[in-house]
């Protein structure tokens, strides 16, 4: 059996030890390294070249959403695996999108993380079976008028722009880069028809997006 190695990205310590201990006493995998954030995750995914990293999501020092578009950038050949406790559609479908192999959620029993990090070096797409329904369920949604395909992400940043919240403090705020949040205003100015942030608040009132006080 060949050797797999991995790479842990999440940053809770509890996690990392608990995820190192089980592959450490698997048969067929290694773990190389692990990292608290994205951003280091990204730096030593290039320096390690392991063959999967296992990624969480939402962590203060760099998202695991930026940080698989930025393996896809670099060309790395790592698959990745991502693990995390959310399953919401903000979280799944950009994290499909940025490039990631598979998506678990952490209760996965050991032997279906197992399996799925198998499944991952071989390039396999894998999927928790919540996380498959979900994706199922948007690509089959039928397109609606412009105020309702706003993603639950997109109408989050939308209020916090009513609110007077900079992009650098929304990105703070939601574990995300700057240039993601700018992504998102970019595609919700689109769907809203308008130019700027004012007239994008002024029409989520006006259509019902935001809730007036």
């Amino acid at each position: 059996m060949t050797e797999i190695t991995l790479l842990i990205v999440d940053d809770h310590p509890v996690v990392r030890d608990g995820l190192r201990g089980m592959f450490d006493t698997q048969p067929g995998f290694r773990v190389l390294g692990e990292a608290a954030g994205g951003t280091e995750g990204v730096e030593l995914a290039l320096a390690l070249d392991p063959d999967v990293v296992l990624m969480d999501l939402r962590m203060p020092a760099g998202g695991g959403v930026d940080a698989i578009a930025a393996l896809a950038r670099h060309g790395a050949r790592c698959r990745v695996l991502v693990l995390t406790t959310y399953d919401t559609d903000t979280d799944t479908l950009p994290a499909i999108e940025a490039g990631a192999t598979g998506y678990l959620l952490k209760d996965a029993p050991r032997d279906e993380l197992f399996a799925a990090v198998r499944a991952a070096a071989e390039g396999r797409t894998v999927l928790s079976p919540a996380v498959a329904t979900r994706l199922v369920t948007a690509v089959r949604r039928p397109a609606g008028p412009a105020d309702a395909t706003l993603s639950a992400r997109e109408r989050e940043i939308l209020a916090l722009v009513a609110r007077g919240t900079s992009n650098r403090e929304i990105a703070a705020e939601l574990f995300i880069s700057e240039a993601t949040v700018k992504t998102h205003l970019t595609h919700l100015y689109g769907k809203l028809a308008v130019k700027d942030r004012a007239a994008a608040v002024a029409a989520g009132y006006d259509r019902g997006i935001l809730g007036r006080a």
